[in-house]
C-alpha cells in the first residue's frame, strides 16, 4: 500500500510559515469567537515547533534562521484574546 505524508499549504511569508508549525505543534490556539492567535505558554510545544523548524526551515532559511522567525512570531503573540473581556 502507498504511504503518503500529508503536506503542508503553501505559505507565502516565512512569519505563516511560522505560525503554521506553531499550530501544528500546540504552541498557539485560534480564538474560537474573535480569530485572534493566542499563546498557549507550553514550553514543551514552543521547543517542538523550534524542533521542527530546524528540522525542516522554510524554502531558502538555515536552520538558525527558521527557529529565530518562530520566536519573532511567538514574541508578537500574545497570552489571551484582545477582544475577549478579561476574565
Amino acid at each position: 500500500m502507498l504511504m503518503t505524508r500529508e503536506r503542508r499549504p503553501a505559505i507565502r511569508t516565512v512569519e505563516g510559515w511560522a505560525r503554521c508549525l506553531l499550530l501544528e505543534a500546540g504552541a498557539i490556539r485560534e480564538c474560537e469567537e474573535h480569530g485572534w492567535m493566542t499563546d498557549r505558554t507550553d514550553p514543551h510545544a514552543h521547543e517542538r515547533a523550534r524542533r521542527a523548524a530546524r528540522e525542516e526551515p522554510a524554502f531558502g532559511l538555515t536552520p538558525e534562521q527558521a527557529a529565530a522567525a518562530i520566536d519573532e512570531v511567538l514574541a508578537s503573540i500574545g497570552d489571551s484574546c484582545p477582544e475577549c473581556p478579561p476574565g
